[in-house]
């Protein structure tokens, strides 16, 4: 068996097109949907990724402001800054790039932000409504997750699905969500005894524990849908995921590939939450 590859840059590209006729329509009513990124200090990973919402922001027709802060910025500095976008009617959806130097509360600057502009999904008001199953920004990644298994016609209902890895950014939020589509949900992590006992269980086995190569043939079950969320480099520098992809995908019936895979939702999807963000401030307004 070789898995079927999903394509996450080309259900990204699909997605793009549809968010980019819904600002249009918005752009005819008179509201542009607004995006503020917050880059505090010079790392070049989080400088890689802001030019990419930048980038992104402007295909789609979209305002992409940019404000960058020196690492020795005080805390009080940038959460004034965010009190300001918070009250700018010009700004939908407020992204903080993460990590920030030690001495800012990571736990603060998210709370700052206003739940109507969270378009990170981060803000405990918007977790709280995501685990309630209300209207809600979903973070990122997992939404991204959700929506390729959308377009690839795989079904999540009654199925088994292991989540290896905790973050809050990624493997708590990815497990409710499908638990909220009515799967089974296990949380597989560093401490689980005997992982290939649960992971050999799964109907869909999402990784994200950022080890290189981490999942291999032997934890996977015959014709399980694997998505791999890890961005890593090997020993030879190259891009890889948590996933041992040549062996899995000789097993696994579908399979994400890192680069092209999980990756390119996650921008999708934050403009999507931005763009959900402008179109809900009208019915506020």
């Amino acid at each position: 068996m070789t898995a079927q590859i999903i394509n996450g840059k080309e259900i990204a590209a699909k997605k793009k097109v549809e968010i980019a006729e819904h600002v249009a329509a918005l752009k005819s009513q008179g509201v542009t949907p607004g995006l503020a990124v917050i880059l505090v200090g010079n790392n070049h990973a989080s400088r890689t990724y802001v030019t990419s919402k930048e980038k992104t922001c402007k295909e789609l027709g979209m305002y992409s402001l940019l404000i960058e802060m020196p690492e020795e910025v005080s805390e009080q500095s940038l959460l004034a800054k965010i009190e300001e976008l918070n009250g700018d009617p010009a700004i939908h959806g407020i992204l903080v790039q993460l990590p920030l130097p030690k001495h800012i509360d990571e736990s603060k600057v998210i709370e700052t932000i206003s739940p109507l502009k969270d378009v990170d999904g981060f803000h405990p008001i918007n977790i709280g409504r995501m685990m309630t199953g209300q209207n809600a920004f979903l973070p990122c990644t997992p939404y991204g997750i959700m929506v390729l298994l959308e377009e690839t016609g795989i079904p999540i209902v009654g199925k088994n699905v292991v989540v290896v890895g905790r973050s809050n950014i990624v493997g708590k939020p990815v497990g409710q969500l499908f638990l909220n589509r009515h799967a089974t949900v296990t949380y597989c992590h560093s401490k689980t005894k005997d992982l290939k006992v649960h992971t050999k269980q799964a109907d869909i086995l999402v990784a994200a524990v950022g080890i290189p190569n981490f999942i291999k043939a032997e934890h996977v079950k015959d014709g399980a849908v694997v998505i791999d969320v890890g961005i890593n480099r090997n020993q030879d520098g190259k891009l890889c995921g948590d996933v041992a992809f040549d062996e899995v995908s000789e097993k696994a019936g579908y399979i994400t590939p890192v680069p092209k895979g999980v990756g390119p939702m996650t921008i999708t999807m934050l403009m999507y939450n931005t763009l959900k963000s402008a179109e809900e401030s009208l019915t506020r307004d």
